[in-house]
């Protein structure tokens, strides 16, 4: 399992980033921290792989931590930022103090899930081999090789990816359930399912968590018609 600190002065962020770390395999959650001098409390006691930082808080701000935990070299932690911080001194400078990735506010479930993935991804990589060549490091760490879908996934059929695509069509413009679109297609919820991920793979779907009254999260989609070529081929 992978540690993970979240570092967040505003209970509801903190709330539902936590939420969203718990969606996705492989993480565990040590704490949440306030503050910077929280942070360091947990940093100096506990066993921390990743921290979710954002930059801004009272006091000593989410960049200055970072760097404090380069410079004094504590512990060999990774640090993914979450903020609203969208000017370049600051991506630079987490960049530079060695940020793994920059997700700026408000987000989508998609966009969190994808760098945590990826971070899973690279940090099982870089821990469990002793030795990379270039062609792992390109492909594995630095994404210089584009990876391209050339074939449905087995399992799926063209003739049910037509009347899906052709249900999300007619949704378009606003965000749907599973359930909407096994509702028009006619097609079960979990085939639907299956397809669906299968668009969001390829970049044709948006996906991003909602919580309802109860806290039980629903996914929701949005149909990128800008990416509508990437489909083409399949049908």
């Amino acid at each position: 399992m992978i540690n993970v600190l979240i570092v967040e002065d505003d209970p509801m962020v903190a709330k539902f980033n936590k939420q969203y770390l718990e969606e996705i395999d492989g993480f565990h959650l040590v704490g949440i921290a306030n503050s910077f001098d929280s942070a360091m409390e947990y940093i100096k006691t506990t066993a921390i792989d990743l921290i979710l930082l954002d930059i801004y808080m009272a006091g000593k701000n989410g960049l200055e931590l970072l760097k404090d935990i380069r410079d004094n070299e504590l512990q060999n932690i990774d640090v993914i930022l979450i903020t609203a911080a969208t000017d370049v001194d600051s991506i630079q400078t987490a960049l530079r103090n060695g940020a793994v990735d920059y997700i700026i506010k408000p987000f989508e479930f998609e966009r969190f899930h994808h760098s945590l993935a990826t971070y899973k991804g690279k940090f099982h990589l870089l821990n469990k081999q002793g030795a990379l060549n270039q062609d792992v490091l390109d492909s594995e760490i630095f994404h210089q090789r584009e990876k391209r879908v050339s074939l449905l996934p087995k399992g799926l059929s063209k003739s049910t990816l037509q009347v899906i695509f052709n249900a999300m069509e007619e949704l378009k413009g606003e965000a749907f359930s599973t359930d909407e679109v096994a509702e028009k297609s006619n097609i079960s919820r979990v085939s639907v399912r299956k397809y669906l991920k299968f668009l969001n793979d390829i970049g044709v779907l948006g996906e991003r968590m909602t919580y309802g009254p109860v806290g039980r999260p629903t996914y929701l989609y949005t149909y990128k018609e800008s990416n509508k070529s990437a489909i083409s081929k399949f049908l």
